[in-house]
């Protein structure tokens, strides 16, 4: 009587495992191409090629060509051949580990200038393909959103440490910082000749003179 119900648990492990793998593969290969030849140039049938899955596949374990995009571009913020959650990411940890306001700021200016190089394109590639498809937009908007969100989420980290001025509310905080580590304040500022790393001690600095005591 219990056989049947181990060999049916047995390949429903399988099956999760299988489908866990295709999804890996799919997002591994949308990284590898749209980091290295861009979204405009890569194909959904070239990304089913490069994870050796058919489109139809494709579709169905990650979803439409923004998804992939939007796995690809979480994938590179958390370093991982997975779409980690914001809090979940080495450098969000860094910040939150890190002692004092100022010591925060620095870590998560390294990253930016660190990570930004191979994330802005990405997102960028949304906000330009939002102007004709409403799918992109859509995604654009919604990873917007998720960045404002989670710079109130640093905000009140930074006021944790009594080091933020009293005058700013932490909607002045995040305001601040998501306006500066935005894809269109990095590609305005690294346009003028600034390196990222350049980039990133200016926010930095920014940062610290602006919402510090």
């Amino acid at each position: 009587m219990t056989e049947p119900v181990k060999s049916r648990s047995y390949r429903s492990e399988s099956r999760r495992a299988q489908a866990a793998a295709t999804r890996r593969a799919v997002r591994v290969a949308a990284r590898e191409l749209f980091t290295t030849q861009g979204y405009a140039a890569t194909t959904v049938a070239q990304v089913a090629e490069r994870a050796q899955v058919s489109v139809d596949t494709l579709y169905a374990s990650v979803g439409r060509k923004p998804q992939l995009l939007l796995a690809a571009h979480d994938m590179v913020l958390g370093s991982s051949d997975e779409p980690l959650p914001a809090e979940e990411r080495d450098y969000v940890v860094a910040v939150r580990r890190a002692g004092g306001a100022r010591a925060k700021i620095a870590v998560y200016a390294e990253a930016l200038g660190r990570l930004l190089p191979e994330v802005v394109p990405l997102s960028d590639a949304l906000r330009v393909a939002g102007a004709t498809d409403a799918e992109c937009q859509a995604v654009w908007e919604a990873l917007n959103a998720r960045r404002a969100a989670n710079m109130r989420l640093l905000a009140a980290d930074l006021r944790s440490t009594g080091d933020v001025r009293d005058d700013l509310t932490d909607d002045d905080v995040a305001d601040l910082v998501w306006s500066m580590n935005s894809p269109e304040y990095y590609l305005l500022l690294t346009a003028t000749g600034r390196t990222p790393e350049e980039y990133a001690a200016f926010v930095a600095d920014v940062w610290t003179r602006v919402l510090l005591r």
